[in-house]
Order: structure tokens, then sequence, then C-alpha cells
């Protein structure tokens, strides 16, 4: 046994990780005497659990998250029961052996160690196992005492630079629990993909009544209330990654992920909550809230809060062939325009001193317009593009997506003109529906380019079963006519993305009411390399 830095390494690649204050190392350091003599975590390699105990600590599943060439993020979060107070668990530590490995029955551990999950994390943890190969599909797993971990899938991103020919992606948002079952992660989880982009909205803040599609299930005790403080947020993460198909789609492959308005409080902006609650106290929240997403979330550890604040925006880059930047459009904007709600578009919108990014971000991703890659995508909560609609006789738009903000618009995509970026691509969610629309600087002054193309997804559940066709959907389309496709049922999108075009499938479900509906195409979307045109198909 020796001492590397902040790490205790036990026998052959075996490190525990040892905190920085003298309390914390007096419990670690017990603990590594204790390991030494513990050899199921020590030495012997454990199989697939077979028969699931009432301690099996592993039932919010595994995650894996945040690609890099030679770095994934490994994430579980101890619960032997999602429901109960505290997840079940007892306060303390408990170690939790990881392995990842270049084969689904472990015969060659390519790195292995042991992290300590803590009642002060909400027994998570996060491990960022460095030192891997690029482009390569990994499967890794956890171990406490004599529990195994199902085993999850991962995948390193290519180099940078390095030429790629395809990738295989797709993105997801708004689950809201109560509301339908999440039978499109059960597709997406069986389509072998390189990384799964989640956008927004993993969870709802509201109340959870006893009706509806879930009704008599299972729920934790706070799930009767809005979710306030850190132990609601946290019984709120647990009753969602409960379900079987989340946790499959988690399991199947890397996630990278941001979060939107439900994660903390519906359409919050900034300091300022949708009730207008003190700002002191809705930083408090806000905190809590935080936490308990990163706690539940596979991302690093650096992108841990510090208080109200977390710094989430970041840039993944695959190859040649694309980039992803993905973007906080809530923790730095300016209020909604108008009080929020659906306004006719006028000098309060397109206020110059009004943003969504926020200036730090904003530049940041202006400066990502630079990339030698093919495609530069935004990966974000909400749609860029006006979703107008002809609300009596006056062209009204949202006030909280981007078309609120149009200052921010204009100077995000003349950036990317003035930069000269092609492929400039948007993948969104948010709005409960699938549109595909052209990204214009304006949408009224009938001289606006094509810039680019977005695509917002659907919801994986919120909204309930919807419909092919809505009332909504309908007023859209009659007032955008840069809107080229329209769809109000939930699912999902499923991307590839090659040198010569970008490739996508609308994946619906005709019902989330019910478990077991079949996941279907209802249209496939083309958008050729270097012409910002959609092609349906």
């Amino acid at each position: 046994m020796v001492r590397r830095g902040n790490e205790i390494r036990i026998g052959r690649d075996i490190s525990l990780r040892a905190g920085a204050t003298r309390r914390q190392f007096l419990t670690w350091s017990a603990l590594v005497g204790a390991l030494a003599f513990t050899p199921e975590l020590a030495g012997a390699t454990a199989h697939a659990q077979s028969v699931v105990t009432p301690d099996y600590p592993f039932r919010l599943g595994v995650a894996s998250g945040d690609p890099l060439p030679d770095s994934v993020v490994l994430w579980t979060r101890l619960a032997t029961d999602p429901f109960a107070p505290l997840g079940g668990m007892t306060p303390g530590v408990v170690p939790v052996r990881w392995q990842i490995a270049a084969d689904e029955r472990f015969a060659n551990i390519t790195r292995e160690g042991i992290e300590l999950a803590t009642e002060f994390d909400g027994w998570s943890i996060h491990v960022d196992v460095r030192g891997l190969d690029s482009a390569r599909e990994y499967f890794y797993r956890f171990l406490v005492g004599p529990h195994a971990s199902p085993v999850g899938r991962t995948k390193t991103a290519p180099a940078v630079g390095q030429p790629l020919a395809r990738l295989d992606f797709a993105w997801a948002s708004c689950q809201k629990w109560e509301d339908g079952y999440f039978g499109a992660y059960q597709d997406l989880a069986a389509s072998n993909l390189d990384v799964v982009f989640f956008l927004g909205d993993y969870i709802y803040e509201y109340a959870i009544k006893d009706q509806g599609a879930r009704q008599g299930q299972p729920r934790t005790e706070s799930a009767a209330r809005e979710t306030m403080v850190l132990s609601d947020y946290r019984d709120r993460y647990a009753l969602y990654k409960a379900d079987e198909n989340l946790a499959a789609a988690h399991a199947s492959a890397p996630f990278v992920s941001t979060f939107d308005d439900h994660e903390v409080d519906n359409n919050w902006a900034s300091q300022i909550s949708q009730d207008n609650d003190d700002p002191r106290e809705f930083l408090l929240r806000r905190a809590d809230a935080f936490k308990a997403w990163w706690e539940n979330t596979p991302v690093r550890a650096n992108l841990k809060p510090v208080g109200p604040d977390m710094k989430v925006y970041r840039r993944f880059t695959f190859g040649d062939l694309v980039d992803f930047s993905v973007l906080d459009t809530r923790q730095y904007r300016s209020d909604q325009a108008h009080g929020d709600g659906e306004h006719a578009q006028d000098a309060e919108t397109a206020d110059p001193s009004r943003t969504i990014t926020g200036a730090a971000q904003e530049q940041w991703i202006l400066d990502g317009f630079a990339s030698p890659s093919t495609w530069n995508f935004l990966a974000h909560q909400t749609v860029i593009s006006d979703l107008a609609r002809g609300i009596g006789s006056e062209r009204k738009v949202g006030m909280d997506p981007w078309s609120g903000y149009e200052a921010s618009r204009h100077r995000i995509l003349d950036g990317a003109r003035d930069r000269g970026t092609k492929n400039v691509a948007s993948i969104v969610g948010d709005i409960h529906r699938t549109i595909v629309s052209e990204l214009r600087r304006d949408y009224q002054d009938g001289v606006s380019p094509v810039q680019g193309v977005e695509i917002a997804t659907t919801s994986i559940a919120s909204g309930k079963d919807g419909a092919d066709v809505d009332s909504a959907g309908a007023a859209i389309a009659e007032a955008s006519p840069h809107v080229k496709y329209g769809n109000a049922r939930r699912g999902y999108l499923r991307s590839t993305l090659t040198n010569t075009e970008w490739h996508s499938e609308v994946r619906v479900l005709d019902a989330v009411s019910t478990p077991g509906k079949p996941v279907r195409t209802a249209a496939a979307v083309t958008v050729p390399e270097g012409r910002p045109e959609i092609q349906l198909g």
C-alpha cells in the first residue's frame, strides 16, 4: 500500500481517493486498513449478481458520461430503497470498487479502483477514468461487498482531428414521471449509440398527484410536495432513476447532459424564480437543486456547484467531424420580457442589453465557430427559431425561448456568418413536440438567409400521449413558414452524422400512458453538408 498525492493505492491498479481534511483522512485511513483485508474488494473478481437481496445498493443503475479521447466519467449512486428517506442508506462512508474493461465478461480489466460514497454527496460517485484509448468501446461495473452492479457500456471520443467517417448519436429531453412511461428509452438503449445528449428537464419539481398514467405506483413521501430543499430533489431523482427503461438507456452509452428549468423551478431566470421569491431564498433553493443535479448526473467532479453557481457549458469534439457546444441558457439570462408567456416581438424583445446566455458564454460560443470540424452543433435547451402563432390578429411568440431574446440570436448567427462557419446546427428540447426548422437571423424581414437547421426533439413523457398533429402544431405551421415539419407525439431524435450529411429519425410512440407501446419512425430528415436544406423522407 502506497500513498501518491491525494490517492492511496492498494495492490495493483486499485486506488482509494483521500480527502484533504484531517478528520476525513483519519476516517479514510481506517478504511484503508480494513480494505487490505477485504478480499471481495481488494483481490477477488465478482460476478454479475443474479439474486437481488434487500440490501442491494445499485437500484438507481449506472451511467457514464462526458466522453473525451482518453477519458470517460463513470457514475453510480447507492440506494437500497429508492422510495425511502436517504434511499434506504445508513449515514456513513461506503467503499465502492469500480472496474472498466475491454469486454463484457471483464476478462481484460483496463482500469480499476476504489471510490468512497458518502452521505455528503448523496452516496453518489463520479469516477474520471483516465488513460483510455480513443474511439474505443468499454464496459464497466461497480462492486460493494458481495454486490455487483449492472454492467454498463461506454465509448471514448475519437482524438481531436482524427478522421471520423460516422457518429451515431441521439438527444432527448423532458421526462415528467407522472405523465407517462419512458418507453422511448428502451428503443434508445437498443440503438448502439456513440453518445446521447440530454438537454434538460430530467425531473419536474411539481408536487406529484396520485393520478394519471402512474397512479398507485410506489413513490417517495416527498413526491406529494414541490421540491424545495436538497432532500426533496434527491428523492425526486431517485424516483425517476428507479425507472428501468431510463436505467437501461444510461447503461447503453455515454450521456452528455445539461439542465433547463424544471431541475430547479419552472421558467427560472438567473436569480429570479417563477413566483418572484426573495432572490436570497431562491439562490438557496438553486444551490440545493444544482447539488442534486450534479450528484445524479455522469459529469466530472469539476462541475460540482459552489453554492448556487455551477459552470456547465462545455464543448465536446469528435475527431474531425463535429463540435458540440453544450449550453446553459438559464443561469445567466435576463428576465423574460413582458412577464413571460407569449407576446408580440418589440423593442423589449430586441433590446441588445438583454441576453439568454450571458456575455462570457456568448463569447465562448463565438470562439467555437473557429473550429475546423466539418459540423458545428449547439446542444441546448430551447428553440432559437421563432415558433410564431397568430393569436387573434397579432403574431406572438414565446418569451422564454430565444424568440424573446432577439439580440442574442442576432449576435450568435451574425458571428457564425462573419467567421464563415458552415454547417451550423441546433439541437434542443423543451417544447414537447418535434419541430424541424430553418435557422435565420430574423423571421419577419423576408430577406434573412437560411444559416443552418434546428431540430427540436419532443418529450420523453411530458405532455402525456400527444398527437401527430395538434392544434398548437397546426397554428405554428400556419404562421411559421420556416418550420418544415412538426409532430407532437412523445419520443426522441436519433441521428447519424457523416462528412456528407446529417440524417435524423423522429422516433415516436403512439402512447406513453400505457407501458410497452412500440416505437416507430414518424419522419426522416436529411441535411446535406454545405447546404442548410431540410430534406424530408
